[in-house]
């Protein structure tokens, strides 16, 4: 039976004590450490730095002093030294007392961590002088090498299997598109159509409810004095990104919501509770509203504001980043709880349309690529996407009964795959409750 014993960490590492001015002489050509990643990966730059640095030799352990408790250590493996900032630390190792596998592991075990904590230093910089003087309980050479394949094992089993979640959730997120997508085209409810040939034709025809909508249209704008200024041109052949079912028409959204898409305000936020909850940008980022994230405002706004909102209005995120301007949510919160904020727009179908298939369209991959390649702006980071990009989006219009049809199905559909999404998370944190175990079988060792 291996024999532990307790080690003060200082007896089999030794720091490189020198620290150099960042204009120093031997610091020229050498690439600097950048960044450990929480894998123990080492990133390296060209960039200088302003604060004094430590040199690290080939063969050298590196150590993150702000994330080494994460996983943030190395063995440095290049062929030439780098630099690195104070905030990290490098040494020496003797090889015949510590196998430098098993104690990187370490560092990761909830072993280490009580170990920094009981010295107060899990929450500050970790420097040399707090690091070397730690005991730990070492197993001999032997042991730690038999530990240290153990883990490699292990940890490769694991990998596979992370990996394999991974794909799993990929395929959920794509099979989500392609749901949307089949729902845009028509495809999701054909076999319906074919056999309700008279539900969609003549007066149930796509083509008359947008007469209808018109009126209504009509009805709203002079009873609220809504503007009705547009410049709404045909649709192109061009602009049809696929041929529709029989029953249905093309219109642009311009045609089918009520007013115009109307852009929030945005007061400053301040640090109490007020009578006005104003919605952040991340409210709506995923496509379902997220009552959580709101901010205070001083600012009272009338009840009677167009900033208050409604449920069923629905928001579209009008700047973000690439991969989330355009995206919208439904307002599911009560009546006047939130206002919503400067970077969102909010429009509303005309009844009857069904609120939910016109968010279902929104979200499909053709109208969210329009709305992409259509966002421009000074700042890359943030494009945005303006009223009369939003208002001349071309959407298929289905009939009115088979609207109700093809939202059923996309629940139904959506429905299974948020199942199916909670079992790879259920996996995931499976996957991440094992690695702690294995750590903590492993390194919970009580020597006698």
């Amino acid at each position: 039976m291996s024999k532990w014993q307790k080690t003060r960490i200082g007896q089999f590492l030794k720091v490189r004590e020198e620290k150099y001015s960042p204009d120093d002489k031997q610091l020229i050509g050498l690439k600097r450490l950048n960044k450990i990643n929480f894998s123990g990966e080492i990133h390296l730059s060209d960039k200088g730095s302003k604060t004094d640095m430590i040199i690290v030799k080939p063969g050298d352990l590196v150590i993150s002093g702000i994330n080494v408790a994460k996983g943030a250590i190395a063995v440095y493996q290049g062929g030439e030294p780098i630099t690195a900032t104070i905030h990290y630390s490098s040494y020496m190792f003797d090889e015949n007392q510590i196998d430098i596998e098993y104690f990187k592991r370490f560092t990761k075990s909830q072993s280490f961590i009580q170990v920094l904590e009981v010295r107060g230093g899990i929450k500050t910089e970790i420097k040399p002088k707090h690091f070397l003087p730690l005991e730990i309980c070492l197993p001999d050479i032997d042991e730690q090498k038999r530990i240290a394949s153990f883990f490699k094992r292990t940890e490769s089993e694991i990998k596979d299997l992370n990996s394999e979640i991974s794909t799993q959730s990929e395929h959920l997120s794509k099979l989500r598109q392609a749901v949307r997508q089949e729902a845009i085209e028509g495809k999701l409810t054909a076999a319906w159509r074919a056999k309700h040939s008279k539900l969609i034709s003549g007066d149930n025809h796509a083509s008359k409810l947008l007469e209808k909508i018109q009126i209504e249209r009509e009805r709203f704008n002079k009873e609220y004095r809504a503007s009705r200024k547009q410049s709404l041109l045909p649709i192109t052949e061009k602009e049809k990104p696929f041929t529709i079912p029989d029953g249905w028409a093309w219109c642009r959204l311009g045609e089918i919501i009520y007013g115009l898409p109307r852009n929030g305000y945005s007061p400053k936020e301040v640090s109490y509770e007020t009578q006005t909850k104003s919605l952040k940008l991340g409210a709506t980022t995923y496509g379902i509203f997220n009552p959580n994230e709101f901010k205070y405002v001083a600012d009272e706004i009338p009840k009677d504001s167009i900033f208050w909102l409604e449920p069923g209005d629905i928001l579209v995120q009008r700047s973000n980043s690439i991969d989330y301007v355009g995206v919208s949510a439904i307002y599911t919160g009560r009546s006047k709880e939130f206002i919503y904020p400067d970077l969102m727009m909010k429009i509303r179908p005309v009844k009857p349309l069904s609120i939910n298939l016109f968010h279902t369209f929104l979200s499909s991959p053709t109208i969210r690529m329009y709305l992409r390649t259509q966002a421009k702006g000074s700042q890359q980071t943030m494009p945005k996407i303006n009223q009369g990009i939003v208002m001349r989006t071309v959407i298929p219009l289905p009939p009115l009964s088979e609207q109700a049809i093809i939202v059923e199905r996309v629940n139904k559909l959506m429905a299974l795959i948020e199942r199916l999404d909670k079992q790879v998370s259920e996996s995931k944190e499976q996957a991440e409750l094992l690695t702690q175990s294995v750590l903590r079988e492993a390194f919970q060792y009580n020597p006698s």
